[in-house]
């Protein structure tokens, strides 16, 4: 073999021992930094963990118990869902500050109320002190689907003023209870009279047309709003419109003249659903 080559091949070997030896000082320089523990005094440390985790788990029940809380508490809200209306169906939070006594989070949640459905948006400030905790909601936002509901609008529009998350789901239970009533309040007679009963504005709509199919330009409309004032207290008012030829004015003049009057004290006496079932019986609106 030439010679050059050889002395090139030792000159490699040599760098990688004097590489190997530095690398092994460099090591046992590290390893006498190191800091080392005996066996006792690593038995002491698993010890003294031990010892805090079980007086940290002091008074938890087993898991047996804590699993029949659990289904308690599964058991209570689903309670709650179906006596309120309400389902939440997503919800988001973010931190956007966060100190010593003072923490602010951005959450978004929306979800639904019977028919209704419904978007938030707001911000909570808690602030922590020596003897409590406060929480301040601002930046409230409200989207609620109830169409153009000049008293929900109003409602939406006070409550985020106030930053009242509680009078708004107190509200909301009410108000979609009573949406929801009227839904399939309108719903079910549509069933049962389809050539007598008309939904202009569908099942979400606020009234409806009663007409006779054996005598033209005969209507009744019945009108249901649902009163929301700006304090949350809900109110269902119902009246009676009517639209009738002259012919049948004629004929049945004190039954048609008195309808709305009766109507509104069958409201009274019977309840809703019973007004107009006897509504659509008196004026002889069935077939």
């Amino acid at each position: 073999m030439d010679n050059s080559i050889c002395q090139v091949y030792e000159d490699e070997i040599q760098s990688l021992e004097e590489e190997i030896k530095l690398l092994a000082e460099k090591y046992e320089d590290n390893q006498q930094e190191s800091t080392f523990f005996s066996d006792e005094e690593i038995l002491m440390s698993i010890k003294s963990f031990q010892r805090e985790f079980q007086g940290q788990s002091k008074g938890h029940e087993s898991p047996s118990d804590l699993k029949a809380q659990l289904e308690s508490l599964e058991t209570d809200l689903s309670f709650l869902m179906k006596f309120t209306g309400i389902q939440f169906t997503s919800h988001s939070k973010k931190t956007v500050e966060k100190t010593t006594n003072r923490t602010v989070q951005k959450h978004r949640l929306s979800g639904n109320c019977h028919s209704l459905s419904f978007q938030l948006e707001f911000q909570l400030l808690e602030m922590q002190n020596k003897e409590n905790v406060s929480a301040v909601i601002t930046d409230l936002s409200i989207i609620m689907e109830s169409g153009e509901d000049s008293d929900v609008s109003k409602f939406v529009s006070s409550t985020e003023e106030q930053g009242n998350l509680l009078t708004f789901f107190r509200s909301l239970s009410s108000y979609a209870e009573w949406y929801e009533h009227r839904r399939c309040t309108f719903l079910h007679f549509k069933g049962k009279y389809p050539d007598v009963v008309t939904l202009p504005e569908g099942l979400l709509g606020d009234y409806v047309i009663l007409r006779n199919p054996k005598l033209s330009g005969l209507e009744l409309m019945i009108v249901w709003k649902i009163h929301l004032d700006e304090e949350g207290r809900t109110t269902p008012v119902l009246d009676l419109l009517t639209k009738v030829p002259e012919q049948v004015l004629e004929q049945k003049m004190a039954t048609i003249e008195n309808a709305p009057a009766s109507f509104r004290s069958m409201l009274l006496l019977f309840g809703i659903e019973t007004a107009i079932e006897n509504l659509i019986k008196v004026v002889g609106l069935e077939k």
